[in-house]
């Protein structure tokens, strides 16, 4: 493939605005595991890296409970409620752990304990992740085609090798940002 700014911000281009499981695609009505799995893969598929990648498997929703990260299943159904959270563990679970997603779920799910007909606290938090992170995408993707328009030269092989190695970086101080942050205010405070 050529090393062309227009090919590479037609590549990147693919992630902006993709697809989400927005909070209207969710069904009023609880959903069958199969169901859950295949709105994830309908919604979602975008987001594979690889078309035989499995977007969410049975076997992972079965961790997830066990995790203690859901809230009980009732009736082998999943409500609304529990597949937003579902959506914010496939979101985390590229970088965090299962049990840094406990803790940081942790006070969602006592909450919802507590009263699980208000759950508009839920909604509000799932809504705006999804605007936050569209926002997000957008403007990595816009800088990282504005950073390479800016060199001096073509782009080249050892230009987006050395991208890669700074998204990477960039990636892993991100993470370790967020894990220290779990650590003292969520896993420290109990």
């Amino acid at each position: 493939m050529e090393y062309s700014l227009e090919n590479i911000e037609a590549l990147l281009s693919t992630m902006k605005n993709s697809d989400e499981i927005k909070s209207a695609d969710i069904p009023c009505i609880d959903l069958y595991m199969d169901q859950v799995t295949t709105l994830f893969d309908d919604k979602l598929s975008s987001q594979k890296r690889n078309d035989e990648d499995a977007v969410l498997t049975k076997t992972m929703i079965n961790n997830y409970a066990k995790a203690k990260i859901l809230p009980p299943i009732k009736n082998k159904r999943y409500n609304k409620q529990q597949i937003m959270l579902l959506v914010l563990i496939y979101n985390l679970k590229q970088i965090l752990s299962l049990e840094d997603i406990k803790a940081i779920f942790d006070p969602i799910l006592i909450k919802l304990s507590a009263n699980p007909n208000d759950a508009d606290f839920l909604h509000d938090i799932y809504e705006q992740f999804l605007d936050e992170k569209g926002k997000q995408a957008n403007n990595l993707i816009d800088n990282f085609i504005n950073e390479l328009g800016t060199s001096e030269s073509e782009v080249n092989q050892m230009d987006l090798l050395m991208k890669v190695l700074l998204l990477i970086s960039s990636a892993t101080i991100q993470k370790r940002m967020a894990e220290k942050i779990i650590d003292t205010y969520f896993k420290n405070e109990k």
